[in-house]
């Protein structure tokens, strides 16, 4: 475990300033090895999406030898990962033809940086671009298998010309998909059939391809909902997932994980009580938390989010229910009585989304609850984070 030690002397979650974002690298560690195992027994390479951590202390946590494979969400990430020795890369949102210098450039040195399209106009620009370059822009195209957002129908009928278009350039690598409804599975029989109609439709249009003569090197699925249910992966390549490295309350409420296996919080501190109004407000609004309500409509809203105390216990029946930019606002849950937490009380606050939440902060403050029980914890480590596009 790659961990560089804060500057002395070592502090604790009682010393910097509010709010800011605490991993736990023990449960993190934890989320890491349950998918792992999982993606073995299901014989298919496992590849994280690091659109939620974007960070590459917490990668190394994924590998013990060479650079594993790995999605990431903007060419920002792809970039500093290429920076931190990474060479396998999906760049996994539709390609912007202008965005194709930069993917050339990490081609160039030796990364091996796949595009994401779902248009003949797309294919044609990296067809263009690695003619121009003199070098395969390996891409994979899009399906949709939920109606969830971008993509082609595994039966539509551009699906054969876009693929030509791509393999005459040498730019052909295969198909992608992701169960964006699957967040809105909320049984897990109904995650389990997301998972299995994630992997027929991806499959269905691989078959198509290869029945018209051109080759499928990868055939790409996942969600973290998916990748925890799936029980049958025949025909798929690569298994896909990013939330699952800290999971948040969407992911507690669908039943995909514990509430305790949440690994981000964020990191509040008391400013200010109204009991007239049954409240209590601290320094951390929408700003920290994001303004991601996911909950909302699962069958227990956790506002916009579930309240710690600073070692990471639960405080019974406390939400925060409401947030504006710098303000938090607590509220008790039942008619319960509002806890008794003095103006400077630290807490911590479990997010509904952890991407949202994690995109707020420039890095983490890291600790490990296998390491104390202490009211506050000391920091192991501060982990950068990737920003920008």
């Amino acid at each position: 475990m790659n961990i560089t030690p804060p500057p002395d002397p070592v502090t604790t979650l009682a010393d910097p300033g509010t709010p800011f974002a605490v991993v736990d690298v023990h449960k993190t560690l934890g989320n890491i090895e349950r998918l792992a195992k999982r993606a073995e027994r299901l014989g298919v390479a496992l590849r994280p999406h690091m659109k939620t951590a974007k960070s590459l202390d917490i990668a190394a946590l994924m590998h013990d030898g060479p650079p594993c494979p790995v999605t990431v969400s903007t060419l920002a990430e792809a970039e500093a990962f290429a920076d931190g020795g990474y060479t396998d890369i999906t760049y996994a949102v539709g390609i912007d033809p202008h965005k194709l210098p930069r993917v050339v450039a990490l081609l160039r040195r030796g990364v091996t940086v796949r595009v994401l399209l779902d248009s003949s106009e797309q294919a044609a620009s990296v067809a263009h671009a690695a003619r121009e370059a003199g070098l395969a822009v390996p891409a994979q195209i899009e399906i949709d298998c939920d109606g969830h957002r971008g993509g082609l129908e595994p039966d539509a009928p551009g699906l054969i010309g876009i693929g030509r278009v791509l393999h005459e350039a040498g730019c052909l690598d295969g198909v992608l998909t992701h169960a964006g409804e699957s967040y809105f599975a909320r049984t897990p029989e109904e995650q389990r059939l997301a998972a299995r109609n994630e992997r027929d439709t991806a499959v269905t249009a691989a078959e198509r391809l290869r029945a018209a003569g051109l080759p499928v090197r990868t055939v790409s699925v996942g969600s973290t909902p998916t990748a925890h249910a799936a029980e049958d992966l025949t025909g798929v390549t690569e298994l896909r997932a990013g939330n699952y490295v800290f999971f948040d309350l969407v992911m507690a409420g669908l039943g995909v994980c514990r509430v305790e296996d949440l690994a981000l919080s964020v990191a509040v501190t008391v400013i200010g009580h109204r009991p007239e109004h049954g409240r209590i407000v601290t320094d951390g609004g929408w700003m920290a938390m994001s303004r991601d309500r996911g909950t909302a409509g699962q069958a227990q809203d956790q506002g916009y989010g579930l309240v710690l105390d600073l070692a990471g216990n639960l405080i019974p029946n406390l939400v925060m229910s409401a947030a504006s930019q710098e303000h938090g606002t607590l509220t008790t849950r039942d008619g319960a009585d509002l806890p008794d937490l003095p103006i400077g009380t630290r807490l911590r606050v479990l997010p509904n989304h952890a991407c949202a939440t994690a995109a707020q902060f420039r890095g983490y403050h890291v600790i490990d609850s296998a390491l104390t029980s202490d009211a506050a914890p000391a920091i192991q480590a501060d982990w950068e984070r990737v920003t920008g596009w």
